[in-house]
């Protein structure tokens, strides 16, 4: 009997130790893994961001959809241009003589084409709208439009992806609790996201220490 007693109780000492172990373990797992998806993650939403940059810059407006902006990346070029001051000669009819204009002249210097200024030689930009790190062939969701502020409408997009589809294999208590995180210091809120479409903005939700340059 009293052997039994020693065996269950070494038991319920195996169990405990085991379930300590796992309640220390699991954040720093759990931390190591969110931390190397959402750099994934948000380096993908920077390239999306460039690019509707980029589409701004030539169009006037952000793209709607991936398949409008991938096809703008693909084909469309920037205008190199250069502004000069130059002046000439005209006839003023009031005063009867030849006064001096001073004028800009804009020179257009030749092209570059967005994907090779953007992209270099990389081919990434044809799967933009793919989430990486997460399960099945999940896609960012992304919309464009505009926002009026005091009178002035412009144009404004945001792209964005749940973190239950970066961390969709991970402890559901930690994932509650990531979703819960409202501090400059975590990524914001249940979702990362690049853009606004309620303010003139193309800034992402997390924080500084995923823009270092590792």
């Amino acid at each position: 009997m009293k052997t039994i007693l020693q065996i269950v109780l070494w038991l319920v000492c195996i169990v405990l130790g085991y379930m300590i172990f796992q309640s220390v373990n699991a954040p720093i797992k759990f931390n190591k893994v969110r931390q190397e998806r959402f750099s994934a993650v948000i380096v993908k939403l920077k390239d999306i961001r460039d690019a509707q940059e980029a589409h701004k810059s030539v169009t006037g407006q952000y793209a709607k959809n991936f398949d409008n902006l991938i096809a703008f990346v693909d084909t469309a070029q920037y205008t190199i241009t250069q502004q000069r001051d130059s002046s000439f000669m005209r006839y003023d009819k009031i005063y009867r003589i030849d006064l001096q204009v001073d004028t800009v002249v804009v020179d257009t210097l030749g092209f570059v084409k967005v994907r090779d200024s953007l992209f270099r030689n990389s081919d990434r930009y044809k799967n933009l709208a793919s989430v990486p790190g997460a399960q099945g062939d999940e896609k960012f969701s992304m919309e464009a439009g505009t926002v009026d502020k005091g009178g002035f409408t412009a144009p404004v997009f945001v792209a964005s992806v749940k973190k239950d589809v970066i961390l969709y294999d991970q402890p559901q208590d930690l994932r509650i609790k990531e979703n819960a995180h409202e501090s400059i210091e975590e990524v914001d809120g249940d979702e990362i996201r690049v853009g606004s479409m309620d303010e003139v903005s193309t800034s992402g939700n997390w924080p500084s220490i995923y823009d270092r340059k590792k």
